[in-house]
């Protein structure tokens, strides 16, 4: 089943609102000074009649936006830049961070002029692949292009490339504690989080978040999983019958990360048993082992942390994410 990200809830029920005839109107976070509680490229959607899809600071800058559009006091006919958290006073009012303000731009949406773009955005995030819309501020003509990777929010020339990417997926081999932790934070910073353990006493014992749970040996569940480079494998159960499988599978795969628990020790030891199951040095070289950064960690909540930041910064710094 397809689970859609944060931009494809809010760009599918703009689509909704659009096919029954609603006035609406998309908002794309596009500048961010200082501290901001949304990321850049956050979208927020409005409906002329009161719902509201998305978040742009989970507080008053959406209302006092959405206020001044039902108003006609901005984006009347066209895109415009707003900007909140010009002053202290400002920033108070509206619950922004202090020192922090953010730029959104407002656009109009019609079924005529939109709806096929956004047809077409939704096509491409469904099968998850990246893509760039292009907005040009000046009269709000609005175009489509595949990219080969999520490339910074720009403003240049008057037009906005804003690059949208399929949400990440985090597929845990493993049900035990760990898991647990990973699978809470994980979702917590919108992953797709699937566990999976062969084990059906481990994943009847699952007191996680609610994931999605997979009883079968992992090698064959990662056959059939569909992993792309938005996807990150992480094997848990030190149990080798169980993790060295699954890792003859991943390694092969076109994960942006694999990575597997366990010591110093015990990492040397699984590598040189993968190079006697004939896995070649290029794909061992993959492996991240032992997982996560190396922070000292040694509490399952430590550890999950650790394990995330590595992928953070893997994913910022490879041009995985904006």
């Amino acid at each position: 089943m397809h689970i859609e990200s944060a931009e494809e809830q809010v760009l599918a029920t703009l689509r909704d609102w659009l096919r029954e005839g609603e006035r609406a109107w998309l908002c794309t976070i596009v500048e961010i000074a200082g501290s901001s509680p949304r990321p850049l490229g956050t979208l927020m959607a409005c409906a002329g009649e009161g719902p509201q899809a998305g978040s742009l600071s989970g507080g008053c800058v959406e209302e006092d936006l959405i206020d001044r559009l039902r108003n006609g006091r901005v984006a009347a006919t066209g895109p415009e830049l707003c900007t909140y958290g010009l002053s202290a006073e400002e920033n108070e009012r509206l619950g922004l961070p202090c020192g922090g303000r953010l730029t959104v731009m407002v656009e109009p949406v019609r079924e005529g002029s939109h709806g096929g773009h956004i047809d077409e955005l939704l096509r491409a995030l469904a099968a998850r692949s990246c893509v760039t819309r292009a907005v040009r501020l000046e009269g709000g003509a609005c175009s489509t292009r595949q990219a080969d990777a999520v490339a910074p929010l720009v403003i240049e020339g008057g037009v906005l490339s804003h690059t949208l990417g399929p949400r990440f997926r985090l597929l845990l081999i493993g049900a035990g504690q760990l898991a647990q932790s990973l699978s809470l934070l994980a979702s917590m910073l919108d992953y797709r989080v699937v566990v999976c353990d062969p084990r059906r006493q481990a994943i009847d014992a699952w007191r996680g978040p609610q994931v999605e749970l997979v009883c079968a040996m992992p090698d064959d569940y990662l056959r059939e999983a569909g992993v792309d480079r938005h996807t990150a494998i992480i094997t848990l159960t030190h149990d080798p019958r169980i993790d060295d499988m699954a890792l003859m599978e991943a390694l092969g795969l076109d994960a942006f990360y694999v990575g597997a628990l366990g010591s110093p020790r015990t990492s040397e030891k699984r590598r040189e048993r993968l190079r006697q199951l004939d896995i070649p040095d290029a794909r061992l070289a993959r492996l991240h082992a032992p997982v996560g950064l190396p922070i000292g960690s040694k509490q399952p909540l430590e550890i999950a942390i650790a394990i995330l930041a590595q992928l953070i910064e893997l994913r910022r710094g490879g041009g995985l994410s904006g």
